[in-house]
């Protein structure tokens, strides 16, 4: 896998079909990290249905980032998670993250 996140483009969507398990903490927090830096508020990962070991490390990952809303599955689609983020301009998001 490419560990530079220049190099790599989501435009607000992640397909983990196609990565290891262990590769998925690295590729959500590289797309919010994009979707912050584009200004996006809303994010989509594609992980596969049921409680599958990369479902339950995108959670994790949004759950443990400060930048991020809130999530939820996407619609009837159970198989992907869409997730808010804040929009905060520089003061509040240093204030909001500290």
């Amino acid at each position: 896998m490419n560990d530079n996140p220049q190099d790599m483009r989501f435009d607000g969507e992640l397909d983990l079909h196609h990565f290891a398990p262990e590769d998925t903490e690295f590729l959500v927090k590289a797309l919010i990290d994009e979707a912050e830096r584009d200004g996006l508020s809303r994010i989509r990962i594609v992980h596969g249905k049921g409680r599958s070991a990369k479902k339950r490390r995108v959670r994790a990952v949004l759950e443990a980032d400060p930048r991020i809303a809130s999530f939820r599955d996407d619609g009837s689609n159970w198989g992907a998670t869409a997730a808010e983020l804040w929009i905060l301009n520089d003061e509040l998001r240093d204030r909001h993250l500290s």
